[in-house]
């Protein structure tokens, strides 16, 4: 299948959304089973793209997004393969019942894609940030959820979700994203995360529009105090890729999640969870909005109050980073190792044999 195709300067200007209209064009050039739904908003989910190449396969349902999923679930019970697209936070919530019965229940071919994810769409309010749709989608049986960092992912997620069977959720930006990668051949995988990053000292896990922001904190956090910062970008936040975060809490020790959601279900909830059944133990800390809702503005400005930027993964790694705290624990509960840190942060093992 053929990639997309731009210049340096013209990559940096594709947002997730932009790239979602052109892949889905591609795939309908493809595949006639493909076609396209909205609920009156082609042009704001770019899913317009779609509705110009193919007007007979492109179905306005007004603005009615229960009406969407159940008619979007029509659609795959007679063997085609219909993209719904929505804003994240109506797809989530407003039609959360033809979700779960018509759609994951009957676990058919549904691809949900949810735009303006987070708080991207900053300026319209609290009443269109998406900021519970993971916690909210992910509870969802048999459905898959990816969370894009870039264009380039965006175009591979779109693609792998036509290639899978059943329901998809997707989760993109509404526009104005960052680019991660140079192109789209860097080996994404549904289910797996992408190592962005190498570092021992301290494990940054992110996905969405905070991946660009983790990177960028791992460059900082080397260059200006020698703290080795691992990124992980987890796109697939179900299934998770439970091998990746499992060896970075092995090698790493300390794992901080960083997500435009609220910290209560997402991303590092999910994270936490795997870390929990593993019985290994970590320092962990989760980046996100903490039970609250978002102020309004433009999503770069959102980022840095809601303490996602680049600036307070700094600001949180280097505060686990001073920390001590055991590692290993014998058979009769005392521990054995720990680590600890002097003033320059530079790690040194010591043996602890007080009782825990």
């Amino acid at each position: 299948m053929g990639g997309m195709n731009y210049t340096a300067v013209e990559s940096t200007k594709m947002a997730t959304a932009e790239i979602f209209g052109k892949t889905l064009v591609e795939l309908g050039e493809k595949d006639p089973r493909v076609v396209a739904l909205t609920a009156d908003l082609a042009k704001s989910t770019k899913i317009g793209d779609f509705m110009k190449r193919f007007p007979e396969r492109f179905f306005n349902v007004g603005i009615a997004e229960q009406n969407l999923f159940g008619v979007a679930a029509g659609m795959a019970k007679a063997g085609l393969i219909p993209f719904a697209s929505t804003f994240s936070v109506f797809a989530s919530m407003r039609a959360t019942d033809q979700l779960h019965t018509d759609i994951c229940y009957q676990n058919v071919n549904v691809k949900i894609i949810g735009t303006h994810g987070g708080t991207s769409f900053g300026q319209a309010g609290s009443t269109h940030h998406a900021i519970e749709d993971i916690a909210m989608v992910r509870s969802l049986v048999n459905l898959k959820v990816i969370v894009p960092a870039d264009g380039y992912e965006t175009a591979n997620a779109i693609r792998a979700a036509y290639e899978t069977d059943g329901p998809v959720y997707i989760r993109i930006n509404r526009g104005f994203d960052q680019t991660v990668y140079t192109g789209e051949d860097y080996g994404f995988q549904l289910g797996k995360g992408v190592l962005m990053t190498e570092g021992d000292d301290v494990t940054i896990i992110a996905n969405g529009s905070c991946v660009f922001q983790a990177i960028q904190a791992a460059r900082a956090l080397e260059h200006d105090y020698g703290v080795h910062a691992r990124v992980i970008n987890l796109h697939t936040i179900k299934p998770i890729d439970r091998d990746i975060i499992l060896q970075a809490v092995e090698e790493t020790r300390r794992i901080i999640t960083v997500e435009d959601h609220t910290v209560l279900g997402g991303l590092g909830t999910a994270v936490g969870e795997v870390i929990l059944d593993s019985g290994h133990a970590c320092a962990f800390k989760k980046l996100g909005l903490n039970d609250h809702f978002s102020a309004i503005g433009f999503h770069e400005d959102l980022m840095s109050i809601n303490g996602i930027d680049t600036e307070h993964i700094i600001e949180a790694s280097l505060d686990m980073i001073k920390r001590a705290h055991v590692v290993e624990i014998d058979a009769d509960g005392r521990a054995t190792r720990a680590l600890k840190f002097d003033d320059r942060n530079f790690e040194a093992e010591i043996d602890w044999t007080d009782e825990v």
